[in-house]
């Protein structure tokens, strides 16, 4: 049996051409957009790190917030809270969907902004 590498390990293959090959050898424009490049993988190996978790654990909180939830999909649950939301049935007075909320936009901020000084200020409270 051939074990293949991992997507997170091969876009890590990547990363590593890029910041120690690559970038070194560029100037100005082109070590820009190599920058750009390396951040744009690190958000992936983050996200693919993260991604199983983070969907569990939104699919759980939609769940609790949604009591007609069974067998719906995270998108249909999503959907349905946008529509609540929308309705005015689900608002900002609601504790659990603003607890929901924050915690959806924490684990995104995480992923695609971890160096965002807010997201340390969400951690704290």
């Amino acid at each position: 049996m051939h074990d293949q590498p991992s997507v997170s390990e091969l876009v890590q293959a990547v990363k590593n051409f890029v910041d120690h090959s690559a970038m070194p050898e560029l100037k100005g424009r082109a070590a820009f957009h190599a920058r750009v490049a390396s951040n744009v993988l690190a958000t992936i190996l983050r996200d693919l790190d993260a991604r199983e978790a983070n969907d569990g654990a939104e699919y759980e909180r939609l769940k609790a917030l949604l009591p007609d939830s069974d067998g719906k999909t995270r998108q249909a649950l999503n959907e349905e809270l946008q529509g609540r939301i929308r309705s005015g049935e689900l608002t900002i007075a609601s504790a659990a969907l603003m607890e929901h909320l924050k915690k959806t936009a924490i684990a995104q901020l995480k992923v695609d902004q971890p160096k965002y000084s807010g997201l340390a200020t969400a951690l704290e409270d």
